[in-house]
């Protein structure tokens, strides 16, 4: 086989049930543990990826037909939910053309096609049917996020360290299990506690831990994160890169880019890209019944359990003292001015009490501009059109 590209698809992953994050990116740009889907993929097959075109607005520039393979390519067709493992990626690194990898339900994994798989109606040929027959993870709901980062953040801590040696952590902080903490050169560490016994603590490039912050793994923190002064952080949690925590987290994941930067708790809770908390902000992860949360989707209302936070979509800012529900679903590019306790489904694009407003879309990308720019960054053409495409469906 000549170069080898892994290639993302949603196809039969029911992106629909992963709003409202599915709405603003495809799966594999979902981060789980301390990188995303596409970035776990990328680095424990060694491949470059990119995306199958699905003829949707989530479509990019860098999305690809499969009549574009090139003769001397073996595309890895890789379906976009599913977590990988160094069993299940060296399955797919023996993968000849022809071949389609199955789990035990017969649900597809994995194709490796060249251009012969590929017929004139752009269908792919299967030649030989694989079965996995060990046990495969997969992300199908928003809440199986939070379920399985502790999982993903240990192993990618060992896929991110192995072979490397941490910089040196300062003697102004207090640590526990030091030798499952792992901080990359660059990042500033002073006056911490941090406790790594009950799982693995990594911080990234360029992060800032402020003075007085309580660090309790399994947790990432990802690369120009920062965590202010007297955080409390409990495992299992992510911080993406960029982005701004402060107060009390837990067992919660920031993909990226966003700010909780005052007191105020959040639990069993999944934030999305370019969204602010405003000051006090809190979420409930537990109803004052302690009776199961249940959750709308697209397949109808399903019990979560008993712990389960707001999933918050991109964009979305709320105003200072906010307190939002458990189990709460809020759509992106909205803004939450809530006196009380939110609903717990808020649509994409809403502005003020109980979202009865729309907010106008002039507004909208005028807004986001001016927080994106806050962190030195733009909207591109290819994101202002996806969102625009959005708000008009909304």
């Amino acid at each position: 086989m000549g170069k080898k590209h892994i290639i993302f698809t949603e196809e039969f992953c029911q992106p629909s049930q992963l709003y409202p994050f599915s709405l603003t990116r495809q799966l594999q740009d979902i981060r789980v543990g301390i990188f995303t889907i596409r970035e776990k993929w990328e680095r424990y097959l060694k491949l470059p990826s990119r995306d199958k075109a699905t003829d949707s607005y989530k479509d990019h520039p860098q999305s690809v037909q499969l009549s574009q393979i090139k003769k001397g390519e073996a595309w890895i067709l890789l379906h976009a939910n599913i977590l990988p493992t160094v069993t299940l990626a060296s399955t797919i690194k023996k993968l000849q053309p022809g071949d389609c990898l199955l789990d035990e339900q017969g649900g597809p994994i994995a194709y490796c096609i060249t251009e012969k798989q590929v017929d004139s109606k752009h269908q792919i040929k299967i030649d030989r049917p694989l079965r996995y027959k060990n046990q495969v993870a997969k992300i199908q709901f928003p809440w199986d996020l939070t379920q399985l980062n502790a999982k993903e953040i240990e192993s990618d801590f060992i896929l991110v360290t192995k072979g490397r040696k941490s910089a040196a952590i300062s003697k102004t902080n207090r640590v526990w299990g030091a030798k499952k903490i792992f901080i990359e050169k660059g990042a500033v560490v002073e006056g911490a506690f941090i406790n790594a016994i009950q799982g693995p603590v990594y911080i990234g490039v360029k992060a800032t831990i402020m003075e007085g912050s309580m660090l309790r793994g399994p947790l990432a923190i990802g690369e120009g994160a920062c965590i202010k002064m007297g955080a409390k952080i409990y495992g299992a949690t992510t911080i993406g890169p960029n982005s701004v925590v402060g107060g009390e987290i837990k067992n919660s994941i920031f993909f990226g880019n966003s700010n909780k930067a005052h007191d105020g708790y959040l639990g069993d809770a999944v934030i999305g890209e370019w969204c602010n908390l405003g000051a006090g902000t809190s979420n409930s992860n537990i109803k004052n019944n302690a009776g199961p949360i249940r959750i709308t989707t697209p397949s109808g209302e399903i019990n979560v359990g008993l712990k389960c936070g707001v999933m918050m979509g991109d964009y979305v800012r709320t105003s200072i003292n906010s307190s939002i529900n458990s189990g709460t679903i809020i759509g992106p590019c909205s803004v939450l001015l809530e006196a009380g306790l939110s609903p717990r489904v808020i649509p994409p694009f809403s502005w003020g009490q109980d979202g009865i407003t729309k907010y106008k879309w002039p507004k909208v990308i005028e807004d986001i501009k001016r927080w994106k720019a806050l962190k030195h960054c733009a909207v591109s053409e290819w994101e202002e059109k996806m969102l625009e495409t959005i708000y008009s469906s909304n």
